[in-house]
């Protein structure tokens, strides 16, 4: 890693495609998105109809309140931190921010999002804001634009549902019939297929370009709508700006729009929709834009349907939708003089409500049906130039919003984020300045739709990116292929990060990558781990969800190195109606699943007075050498406590509520290293065996650096002899001792019945040679030097049962921080060659079961990464990849 530039403590550099310490060690950054919630005001989940129109056109109603309620914040930040995670992605919507009315901030919401802040603040965490949306606004079926935004553009938003202009989750199937429970799982996303989205969209992008007529308050509706979006988060950022204490503290960086669509633009044939790969979802009723356009203004139309099975979408029949006159499109009587009277606006006198705006631009006849331009989005209008979104159309609305952004938090990374699955278009590196992060998404979308784990998959992005001449090909069958898949899906992804800063893409990336969204539906086969099937046998099972969790996590580990965010924590989530927006299941975390009794069993939480919790700030190495190191204290532990309180746990209070309420906890809760001196180019987990493997590679440039600057507050500086561990996080939930386990039970039964059999025990040695010795004190620094044949080294107490091998330095484990620090020697001839370590972690006896940890699992599965039962019973070999 190269020198550098200096920073305060806790400045995280973007350099060489990594996030990096300001003593130069590499960091990964993960976490979770805080949160699903946010979509939607606290007494306004998408399933609720009373209020849902009538506060809308008055200028809607407050977010406080999201993400978290402040009175019940540390309860569920301190969670979130004891899960390990150091990164938090924080959705905010537009309509939370100016909801009221063009230009009206709501203030209050800031302020309250800054004491939420703060609270992140003292727990160690970092931040990265997401301006979020979803099918455009709430009022079309999703997320984020304000209601006024959709009345500007000449919408009538209470008629989408009879045109199906857009599928609203309040009012499914019908206004008239409305069963909201009965929402089939991700019918929402075929909203990017409907005239709103994909109007707004259009609109939003190219409307100087496709939509010249559509003149508001003198400027063009692409303007107008581009401008008052990054307005709003502008002065959001100024707001959090002005608190003095948290940008780079906290906040350290700002996303682009969440999953941006490119709306019509781009479209080849507007009388026909899409077949490409990879598209929008195709499930229930699925129009044509130009059957669209007809349906909206109120015609009769019938429109092909699809199911969506295990074997992905296929037509199943047509259905016939009948407006019955009603149209999308607002009546010219709802703005007297062209002055809207609530909100205000002008607008121009070309452009007449009531009708279609394709059809105001000669894109089609509303009286014939007939499309007059089906490529009029293919191409620049008047000329044969083809379109391309991602450069001529997000690119530049992507630098007027960081470009207001930067006005206030000048050295925020930008995390950019294109459309699902598209590569990146080249952005110069003047725009983005030495600070940026590709931010991409990642799901299985085949778990996702079929709210099932399933025994085969698909690399679904290697057939959209074209490595594939047949669908055939991209199929893999067995948990071991699938999981193969997704971790090379995501080295694809990866790979697009060469777009940032405008670098060949053959070489390296100038820049990190996060996996901003990424995680598995919880109501999996018709709810069964909530009790709603076979007379409730499986409540509590989460099994499969661990299985189907894991396998998207482990994607992001081998070489990929990935930092992510999962999708999500909802503190409000529940069994019936999920995390409260479109029957979306995705939390990590429901009060439904605590453990009877233990509701208020939450440990005392005692947080530092002057340092954050668990800082990604290094701590001040040790001033002590081997032979002069007291065997009773820990330097480096010392160091980064000092001057503070002490933050106590007992750790079986810690170990039952970090896991109660948890769902697939022993996925998400895994080992990682947090920052490592040198760069990680290997990391493996196995849960089934509770083994970590992280294999690094370091040189010269990886000597921790000192500029003289505090590396922790009110602290000297490194000296240039010290040294810097790498840190590793090691979660109770896997590694806890016997002792803990115990107590947790609430008894001291044998916990022979938990463990996974054939383990070894804690006089084994990795050599066959030598039995190591086993140490009480979990702060205890124990020396290792390089050998032939490693000597293993046992930590065992209240805390830990832990087994590491290491070729060298020496190990130290912070038990009430779950961290394992490990010190090594760095190379200090640049002519050197990389030397790589790597170091092994394994709970000495066996892997915890998940009956130990009262996760309420029927049965344990046994599956080899995951390899499907019926492979399994054939004998699964050992790495195997089917297809």
């Amino acid at each position: 890693m190269p020198r550098v530039p200096s920073g305060e403590a806790s400045f995280i550099h973007t350099l060489n495609g990594n996030f990096v310490d300001n003593a130069g060690r590499t960091l990964l950054l993960r976490g979770v998105n805080l949160s699903g919630s946010s979509k939607a005001p606290v007494y306004q989940p998408s399933q609720v109809l009373d209020g849902f129109w009538e506060k809308a056109k008055i200028g809607g109603e407050s977010f406080i309140g999201r993400p978290l309620k402040l009175d019940d914040a540390d309860e569920h930040l301190a969670r979130l931190r004891g899960w390990g995670f150091n990164m938090l992605r924080f959705p905010v919507t537009w309509e939370a921010l100016e909801h009221e009315g063009p230009g009206i901030y709501d203030y209050d919401f800031m302020d309250y999002t800054i004491e939420i802040l703060r609270k992140c603040k003292v727990y160690g965490f970092k931040v990265y804001l997401n301006p979020h949306q979803d099918i455009w606004s709430r009022f079309s079926g999703g997320s984020g634009a304000p209601y006024w935004t959709l009345a500007a553009c000449g919408l009538n938003p209470c008629a989408f549902s009879a045109t199906q202009a857009a599928i609203i989750h309040c009012e499914y199937p019908t206004p008239a019939t409305r069963n909201p429970a009965e929402m089939p799982a991700m019918i929402w996303s075929t909203n990017y297929g409907r005239l709103v989205s994909q109007t707004m969209f259009a609109l939003f992008f190219g409307g100087s370009t496709f939509a010249p007529k559509c003149i508001i308050d003198g400027v063009n509706i692409q303007e107008y709508l581009q401008t008052h979006f990054a307005n709003a988060f502008a002065k959001l950022a100024e707001r959090v700006a002005a608190a003095g204490d948290l940008l780079d503290e906290v906040v350290i960086g700002w996303d682009s729009m969440n999953e941006p669509a490119e709306g019509l633009i781009s479209w080849d044939d507007l009388n026909v929709y899409t077949q490409q790969q990879g598209s929008t979802l195709k499930k229930g009723t699925v129009p044509s834009p130009a059957q669209s356009f007809r349906l909206g203004m109120g015609q009769v139309q019938t429109l092909d349907n699809y199911s969506f099975g295990s074997m992905g979408p296929k037509r199943d029949g047509s259905v016939t939708i009948d407006p019955n006159g009603v149209k999308a499109w607002s009546d010219p009587s709802t703005e007297p003089g062209n002055i809207h009277p609530r909100w205000g606006w002008r607008r121009d006198p070309g452009w007449t409500l009531g009708k279609c705006v394709w059809a105001l631009h000669n894109v089609w006849d509303v009286e014939s049906g007939y499309v007059l331009q089906p490529e009029y989005f293919a191409h620049v209008p008047g000329t044969e130039e083809p379109v391309h979104f991602l450069r001529g159309f997000f690119l530049p609305q992507y630098a007027l919003y960081l470009k207001s952004i930067r006005a206030h938090h000048p050295r925020g990374i930008a995390f950019v984020q294109p459309p699902v699955f598209a590569q990146p278009p080249p952005i110069p590196e003047e725009l983005l300045q030495g600070r940026a992060c590709y931010s991409t998404h990642y799901y299985d979308g085949l778990t996702l739709v079929t709210r099932h784990w399933n025994w085969f998959n698909a690399d679904t992005l290697g057939l959209i990116r074209g490595k594939y001449s047949t669908q055939i090909q991209a199929l893999r069958i067995g948990e071991c292929a699938i999981r193969n898949s997704l971790q090379t899906q995501l080295g694809y992804l990866k790979a697009d990060a060469t777009q940032l800063g405008a670098l060949p893409p053959t070489g390296p990336a100038r820049y990190p990558t996060i996996i901003g969204e990424i995680g598995i539906p919880f109501d999996m086969d018709a709810k069964r781990s909530y009790g709603y099937t076979d007379g409730g046998r499986y409540k509590g099972d989460y099994s499969r969800q661990e299985r189907a969790l894991d396998a998207s996590l482990n994607a992001a580990d081998g070489a990929n190195c990935l930092s992510w965010t999962v999708w999500t924590y909802c503190s409000d989530n529940s069994h019936p109606w999920g995390d409260g927006w479109n029957m979306e299941d995705l939390s990590l975390w429901c009060s439904d699943d605590l453990r009877t009794g233990e509701a208020e069993r939450v440990p005392a939480l005692r947080i530092p007075s002057k340092v954050s919790m668990g800082s990604l700030a290094p701590a001040k190495a040790s001033i002590f050498t081997i032979s002069t190191l007291p065997t009773d204290s820990s330097p480096y532990a010392s160091s980064s406590v000092e001057e503070c309180e002490p933050v106590e746990h007992e750790p079986a209070s810690l170990l039952l509520f970090l896991t109660n309420g948890a769902r697939a906890v022993r996925a998400f809760c895994r080992p990682w290293p947090i920052a490592i001196v040198g760069t990680p180019t290997n990391i493996r987990f196995d849960i089934s065996k509770a083994t970590f493997h992280l294999t690094l590679k370091v040189n010269a440039e990886d000597i921790p650096v000192d500029d003289g600057d505090d590396l922790v507050s009110g602290k000297t500086g490194l000296r240039k002899d010290s040294s810097l561990p790498t840190e590793i996080f090691l979660p109770l939930v896997h590694f806890a001792s016997d002792a803990c386990l115990g107590k947790a039970l609430g008894s001291n039964a044998q916990l022979d019945k938990f463990m996974d059999a054939g383990q070894e025990g804690n006089s084994r040695s990795t050599s066959g040679t030598t039995t190591p010795d086993a140490y009480a004190s979990s702060t205890l620094t124990l020396p290792m030097t390089s050998q032939t044949a490693l000597s293993p080294v046992i930590f065992k107490d209240d805390w830990y049962d832990i087994t590491v091998i290491a070729p060298e330095g020496r190990v130290e484990l912070l038990a009430s921080e779950q961290k394992l620090l490990w010190f090594y020697t760095v190379p200090a001839d640049e002519d050197q060659e990389d030397k790589e370590l790597t170091i092994e972690v394994r709970r000495s006896s066996g892997a915890i079961k998940a009956s130990a940890l009262g996760l309420g699992y029927t049965g344990e599965s046994r599956a080899r990464g995951g390899c499907a039962g019926w492979l399994e019973e054939a004998g699964c070999p050992e790495g195997c990849s089917i297809m």
